[in-house]
């Protein structure tokens, strides 16, 4: 598969760190409501959707530079 000009090319910890957010975002809001405390279903998807946005930016202003983009 042929990238078009100017498509960013992107590391394997690029994806890496997207599974991670991605994870985190489902997981720890489960793993606090099976372990901790019950939560209610509002609470868990707000909390999920915080760490998402969070992971987010978190992953943009660290991985921004590395993104090479193909001449």
């Amino acid at each position: 598969m042929k990238r078009k000009p100017g498509e960013p090319i992107y590391l394997t910890r690029h994806m890496l760190g997207l599974i991670l957010a991605l994870l985190a975002s489902l997981l720890l809001p489960f793993l606090y409501h099976r372990y901790i405390e019950t939560l209610s279903f509002p609470a868990r998807f707000s909390a999920g959707l915080l760490i998402a946005v969070g992971g987010a930016i978190a992953l943009y202003f660290v991985y921004r530079s590395s993104a090479q983009n193909e001449p």
